[in-house]
């Protein structure tokens, strides 16, 4: 298959919004493809290379974008030749390694047309965002292949591999879904939870549930079988030698044979509180001296859920049953704190969430998740069976500059910088946001920050400080990038405010005391 079909997949995806209409031209490209090419037209959908970071940034980018490399008259791109110059990207290293990767990305930059060069450059620069992500592309490939999309999903839960479950149904058929079941050792994608604006609203929409604290720590699944133990992170890599501790917990369960999902997390030894995250990623991170950055940094792991215990895979019962087993195999201080609503109509039940909630932010914890009792558990994607409930917080800043946009933000202002007020006067920037803008506020927002700028490199448009926006975050975290040395984590954007003056928003000290 041609680059240029993915390619040309990818801005129709992009310029429809109908989910229906996004399956429909993807299925259409699956039955199209080979089974073979299938795992690379998801990745290069979603806008990941399969190689991972091959060392290519903007630096590079901007030398061989148009005019600096004239595209090729017509496509003659492969799938199989672009994934071949990525595997040679990334095997560049070594003294003058930056001056070979330029060299070998001009040359499959010259074999590109137009539309093939924008499609490269938004997958080695990470700027995919057009909609085809693993959730819509599993459902064209359900479609292609002819098999219900609920029984795929499982598949790839169980799998851990979109990629690889497709390859195997548009290849055999339905039949192939008979392979994947889960087994211990391999990790499974992980569930996840929608956001709601309160407790009570989770609560009314659940029913019958279950109330934890959510943590601020990093997501693990540790698999035990027999004397092995392995630890996966959210996004499946193995970090089992990062974390001696959780190994040693994993090998005092009774149990030889089991899944456990949860957080790890850094507790003060005085006060119980919990250590910042940005702490925690840095001693996950550690891959050099574990045993120097252990003792610095003790970490605990913290479990909510089990998938498999004692050779019985337990993903299709239901929360309680799991529940019980957990109990059943780890003590209380390796549990997550929860509190069971029986009767969620009952005044005083909800009233005991809502105190759960609050005492869990007072414990310095971020939030809680709300699971209903009777759900099984479902990875993979978004479901409406766990309920996460956070507080908001928001925040004034000022635009300091904004990057042109992609896919369907083409010829818009798209990702902002957002900067806080200084004491000299000046602003110090707190990190970057795309999320949040509607059509009509990207129109509004490019059309005020044309009259701002002031320089213009033809990726990042640099504006006088004028605009403020209010912005929506979940916490802060500590960033070398940045002078202020904080990053806003998961910013978005509520709202422009063109009638608030720049000297009137947050200052870098008061973005620190709302934490």
């Amino acid at each position: 298959m041609l680059l240029a079909r993915v390619a040309e997949v990818s801005r129709q995806v992009a310029a429809v919004s109908a989910r229906s209409r996004k399956t429909a031209l993807l299925a259409e490209l699956f039955t199209e493809a080979t089974p073979e090419e299938s795992p690379l037209v998801i990745a290069y959908l979603a806008g990941r290379l399969p190689q991972g970071r091959i060392g290519v940034g903007w630096s590079t980018l901007k030398q061989v974008v148009p005019p600096a490399v004239a595209p090729a008259p017509a496509p003659v791109l492969t799938l199989a030749g672009v994934d071949a110059a990525m595997d040679a990207l990334a095997a560049v290293a070594g003294p003058g390694s930056q001056g070979e990767r330029t060299r070998l990305v001009r040359e499959l930059f010259a074999s590109a047309t137009v539309e093939e060069q924008e499609l490269l450059v938004r997958l080695l620069s990470g700027e995919v965002r057009q909609g085809a992500l693993d959730a819509i592309a599993l459902e064209g490939v359900a479609k292609a292949a002819a098999v219900p999309a609920g029984e795929l999903r499982r598949a790839v839960m169980l799998e851990g591999s979109l990629p690889r479950v497709a390859r195997a149904v548009l290849e055999d058929g339905p039949a192939a879904l008979d392979r994947f079941v889960l087994r211990v050792g391999r990790p499974v994608l992980p569930m996840l939870a929608h956001t709601v604006g309160s407790v009570t609203e989770a609560v009314e929409a659940l029913g019958s549930c279950a109330v934890e604290e959510k943590l601020d720590g990093i997501r693990i699944q540790v698999h035990r079988l027999g004397e092995e133990v392995r630890i996966h992170t959210r996004s499946l890599d193995d970090i089992t030698a990062r974390l001696p501790e959780v190994v040693a917990v994993a090998r005092e369960v009774t149990s030889e044979s089991f899944v456990l999902d949860g957080e790890v997390i850094a507790l003060d030894p005085g006060t119980g509180r919990p250590a910042a995250f940005q702490s925690i990623a840095a001693r996950v991170g550690s891959r050099t001296d574990v045993t120097g950055a252990r003792a610095v940094l003790p970490l605990t792991p913290v479990f909510f859920d089990v998938l498999a215990a004692d050779g019985e895979a337990l993903v299709d019962h239901p929360g309680r049953e799991r529940n019980a087993v957990l109990a059943r195999l780890l003590p209380e201080g390796h549990r997550v704190r929860r509190l069971e609503v029986t009767a969620p109509g009952d005044p005083a039940q909800r009233e005991a969430a809502e105190r759960f909630f609050a005492d869990t932010l007072a414990r310095g914890h971020e939030g809680v998740l709300v699971k209903a009792l009777d759900a099984p558990y479902v990875a993979g994607r978004r479901g409406r069976t766990w309920l996460k409930v956070k507080p908001v917080r928001t925040v004034d800043l000022v635009v300091l500059a904004a990057e042109r946009g992609h896919g369907r933000r083409t010829g818009y202002l798209s990702n902002l910088h957002l900067g806080a007020r200084t004491e000299d006067g000046g602003f110090a920037m707190l990190g970057k946001t795309f999320k949040g803008l509607t059509d009509a506020m990207l129109r509004w927002q490019t059309d005020r920050l044309t009259e701002l700028a002031v320089e213009d490199d033809g990726f990042t448009v640099t504006v006088r400080p004028e605009l403020v926006v209010e912005i929506a975050y979940d916490g802060l975290q500590r960033s070398p990038r940045y002078p202020a040395g904080i990053a806003l984590r998961f910013a978005r954007v509520l709202r422009h405010r063109p009638d608030k003056p720049a000297d009137q928003a947050d200052t870098v000290a008061s973005v620190l005391a709302a934490g």
